[in-house]
């Protein structure tokens, strides 16, 4: 078994293996996958660590590995409305379902519930099968600081 413990962060160009997954099993750390090939690997990333379509992994022995998310049953909610399109990502937020949010569409992963839920509140919900890639929420975007660095308090006299 390959061992993979690292996130490549400056991909080389060179790609000896695809690892494809779909979303749920991205945001899994620690599991064992084939690769394309049939070599199996075992996942041992950072707790936390959501591999992305397109993330490259770097092995043990040096194997550089190409995350590609597969295509999995997803629904997908169409607006021409900005406020309509803000309701339903507050209702699906409130649930905590995980969001792919376009200009003027969101798609998830297929929930009958869901699908009736935003039904029953006039929107149009169709399913496609096809790469599922959320928002990564703001504890997982590096990009973006919350401010929440400690700051040193004044010795009290």
């Amino acid at each position: 078994m390959l061992k993979i413990e690292q996130l490549f962060a400056v991909p080389s160009g060179k790609i000896d293996d695809i690892l494809a997954l779909p979303h749920v099993l991205r945001e899994r750390s620690r599991q064992l996958a084939r690769l394309d090939s049939g070599r199996e690997v075992g996942l041992f990333l950072p707790r936390g660590t959501v591999l992305r379509d397109g993330d490259t992994l770097l092995a043990e022995d040096g194997t550089c590995i190409l995350v590609r998310a597969t295509d999995e049953p997803l629904s997908e909610a169409t607006f021409s409305d900005g406020l309509a399109m803000a309701r339903a990502c507050f209702h699906l937020g409130n649930r905590h379902v995980p969001l792919e949010i376009s200009e003027g569409r969101l798609r998830y992963i297929h929930d009958p519930v869901v699908d009736d839920m935003l039904r029953s509140m006039g929107f149009t919900v169709g399913s496609l099968m096809a790469p599922f890639h959320p928002e990564a929420g703001a504890y997982h975007m590096p990009e973006i600081r919350l401010g929440c660095e400690p700051k040193p308090v004044e010795k009290r006299q």
